[in-house]
This record gives C-alpha cells, structure tokens and sequence, in this order.
C-alpha cells in the first residue's frame, strides 16, 4: 500500500489540525478503515488562506509566466512516474476499479501538461480609439482560489480546477471530500519534490459543516470552484455572495441518452452501458436516463441487458469492470431509490443489491423499464449505476423528453442521420453534447451545464477566465505638433 498521508499541509509543511480531531476513511470494497486524516475547521482554513495569500503576494506572483510554465511542466513529469502508485490509492480510497483509477491518473497529468503550455499564452487586446491613445487589456490572476472537490473522481477534480488556476498565476486552498482525501494529501509530495514555494497548495482536509462552510465563508478567498450537489451549491452561492466572490458551480445532472432507430445498434448499447456503469453511476454527466425510440426498444433492452449481464463486480484493487459505491451512506440512498422506483410502478429488469458480497458498498447494474417522465427516478439525480428507460415515437417527442429535466450538463445522441444529430443537438438543453460516443471529448473541451447543472466552464482554454480578471489601461498620447 502506498504510504499515506494522514495530516494536513499547510504553508508547505504537514501538520496537525488544531482541534487535534481526526476521522477515519474507509475502503468501500472492504468496509475497512485504511486511514486517520486529521480533520481541518475553521483556524485550519485560515491558516491555509493566509499561507496562500502569502505565497500570492510573495515569490509566486513575481515569477515570469515561462518559470510557471516549467514548474506546472515539472508537476506532470512527476505525477506521470507515480502513476501507479496514485491510482492504487484512489482505488482504495473510492473502490473503483485500478484501470480507473490509472485512467483518471493519466487524466491529472494531462491538465497540466495542457495548461502549462497556456501559462505563457494568456494574452490581452488592444481596443483602436485612434492615433490619440493606447488602450489595452492584460489578464491578472485572482488571487487565493478555493477548491471544494467531490469523493467520485477525487484527484482528477483538483487536478481539473488547479491546473489552470496556478497556470494564471493564482495560489489555491484545496478541500477534498470527507470519503476520499487521500490522493489530495499526498499530491502535496509532488509539491515538496519540486520545492514549491510554500503556500501555493494547501489541503484541508474535513467535513463539509466546518472545514468546506469556513472555506466558502472566508473573506481572504478570491473566488470558489465548487462541485457537488444543487443544495451545497446554493449554500457556496450564498457564501460568496456575502464577500461578492466569483464561484464556479458543477451541480450534477441527469442526462440524457437519445438512441433512434437508424443507429448502430450494437455501437449504441456499448455505448449507452459504458455512459451509465462507467464508475458505477457515480459521474455528474452519467447517462442515467435512456430514451429509446419505441420501434426498437425491446431489441435494443435485449442489448443493453446483456452488457450490463456481462459486467463484472469486485474489489477496486482485483480490477473488475466495476467497483462497490463510495460509501455505506450513499449505499443507502442508491438502493432506497432503487425501492422507490419500485413503488412507483417502473419495473426492474435487472439490479439491486449486488449478491456475492460479504462486505463493500455493492450494487449490480440495475435497469428499469416502463418509466414515466414524472417518476423520482426519471427525474432525481441517483448517482448509482441505475438507468431509467423512457421511450419516444419522432424527433419532436423526444427533444420534449430529453429537456423535460431541472438538469442540463450532458447528453448523447445515437443516429446515422447527421442533419438530424446536429438538430437534436441545436435543440437540447445541454452544456456538454456527444454524438455516437459517450464520454468524448477531452481535456480541451469546455464542459459544464444548463439550469440546475450550475454554470462557469471548466476544461479547456475557457476554464482561464473562471481565474483571471481583465484590467483596461487607457493611454492618452500628447502628438507632437508638426512643424511646417
């Protein structure tokens, strides 16, 4: 096992919370505690604020935007030799499975590689008044940045949000989630390595109620990138609000999968099993809903079934194709919608409760049929590997479904008919749209989402300006009279 990291850092250097209170963190395979991380409250957050603050005002903000760019550079190397060793302590810390984790490994190390190249090329204008002025615009870095993280992909979503707010020149405070901080922690290794200046990284690690409300609360924060649920974001707004903070919000979805009759139907129901069992569920951009056009529904369930049959369930760590849930709290919640779902009238074809298992957080692939759009499980985000199929006859009853939700942050469209995807595409209510893959894209592309998704995009070059701010310059030139 890796050696794992069970204090705060804070100002460069590992230390104990001030409360002395610490908390256990399990493995969901195993139902075992793997660790004691020292729990951060408020005097923690502050002491990381100003330790960030510090380092923001100090030797981070006088170095050229290339030294950054070499730095962030130095990161990825880093990162990319420990690979393994990371993604055996994200498995363990989250159960999924170790190719996961090796993936989503693979994935930090190219945020950096991406936004240090972006480092040296966050460029103003110049706006033409005449031969009278010179009027331009740089971009400035924020300052202090926080980073409320999720437990699903717990380094990916530092590494998402981190990596381009100190490309920018900003210092960030960091506050993973209470089920996974592991991996957060010891990132800090990577900054000790490469002899940071002190102050740049900071975790706090802690409970959402202390640590996470001090954080968002906290005057000396610039701005707050913040992912989780639509009630935790409202509380993060209403924080931010107090001190007029810029915040970035990724509240989760409901997404839907749009599959028409003229598609690939094998292509379709691989894609549509890997966009919904892809880390047991547990994705803001899930594909939990199906919308399959009536024709072929029973033949394309027939399909999906299969692959979700097919599927096989263990340990993270033994690397199957999926791994338990995060945690014997949200174990609960998934197989109490999966109830609900029951009572109201869907009906299960495969799923529940995963058979097996003596102990971890398991859950089988679960698919439910004869779903009404008005049903909690059509509408509430699960958050488990649980998908609801809904049916559609035409392009019009379908865009209707598809929308017919308070979320808007994925979707995928499965057609051979190309007028008709980029339609379909035009028409729903989405931030981040997939045609014939789930799950496409990259590190380059924009993502985020519509209504109760949040808003902000991170990902991307436009991910920079969640961490910049324009300053306008106006110069007024004395001309020279001309002498005849």
């Amino acid at each position: 096992m890796p050696e794992i990291r069970d204090r705060l850092f804070i100002g460069g250097e590992w230390t104990s919370s001030r409360s002395g209170q610490t908390f256990g963190v399990v493995d969901p395979s195993t139902e075992e505690v793997i660790a004691t991380v020292a729990r951060g409250t408020a005097g923690d957050v502050g002491d990381a604020v100003g330790a960030a603050r510090e380092a923001f005002n100090g030797p981070w903000r006088r170095l050229t935007p290339e030294d950054r760019s070499r730095l962030l550079y130095r990161v990825a190397r880093v990162l990319e030799s420990r690979l393994d060793e990371f993604a055996e302590l994200e498995t363990l810390d989250t159960g999924k499975p170790l190719q996961h984790s090796r993936s989503e490994i693979s994935g930090c190390v190219r945020y950096f590689d991406y936004y240090a190249g972006a480092a040296d090329k966050i460029h103003g204008e110049t706006i033409p008044l005449g031969p009278d002025y010179l009027n331009y615009t740089v971009r400035e870095p924020l300052g202090v940045t926080a980073h409320i993280v999720p437990w699903n992909a717990p380094l990916s979503m530092v590494c998402r949000s981190l990596a381009p707010a100190l490309a920018a020149g900003n210092t960030a405070v960091v506050k993973p989630a209470e089920q996974t901080p592991l991996t957060a922690l010891k990132f800090a290794e990577v900054f000790l390595e490469l002899d940071f200046p002190p102050g740049i990284y900071n975790v706090v690690a802690g409970f959402g109620e202390d640590a996470g409300k001090a954080l968002s609360e906290h005057p000396g924060i610039d701005s707050i990138t913040f992912t989780g649920s639509v009630e935790t974001g409202r509380a993060v707004l209403k924080a931010a609000a107090e001190h007029v903070k810029p915040v970035v919000l990724e509240l989760g979805g409901k997404s839907p999968q749009i599959v028409f009759a003229d598609c690939d139907l094998e292509l379709a129901a691989n894609e549509v099993a890997k966009g919904l069992f892809s880390n047991a569920g547990q994705y803001c951009d899930a594909g939990s809903r199906l919308l399959v056009e009536d024709s072929i529904r029973e033949t394309f369930l027939k399909k999906v079934i299969e692959n979700a049959r097919a599927i096989k369930l263990g340990a993270g760590i033994d690397d199957p194709d999926m791994g338990p849930l995060v945690s014997a709290e949200h174990f609960e919640r998934v197989l109490n919608y999966i109830d609900t779902g029951q009572k109201e009238g869907a009906h299960m074809l495969i799923g529940g409760c995963a058979e097996g298992f003596e102990k971890g957080y398991f859950v089988a692939p679960t698919i439910f049929d004869k779903v009404e759009r008005g049903m909690r499980i059509a509408q509430e985000e699960i958050f488990g590997p649980v998908l609801v199929t809904l049916s559609f006859n035409g392009e019009d009853e379908a865009i209707d479904i598809a929308n017919d939700s308070s979320y808007g942050l994925a979707a995928g469209i499965f057609t051979r008919n190309i007028d008709r995807a980029l339609r379909f595409a035009s028409e729903i209510q989405a931030g981040y749209v997939m045609i014939n893959e789930y799950f496409s894209g990259g590190i380059g592309s924009p993502f985020g989402g519509y209504k109760l998704s949040g808003y902000g995009r991170e990902r991307g070059l436009v991910a920079l300006e969640n961490y910049t701010q324009i300053k306008n310059t106006v110069v007024k030139i004395s001309v020279r009279a001309c002498c005849l």
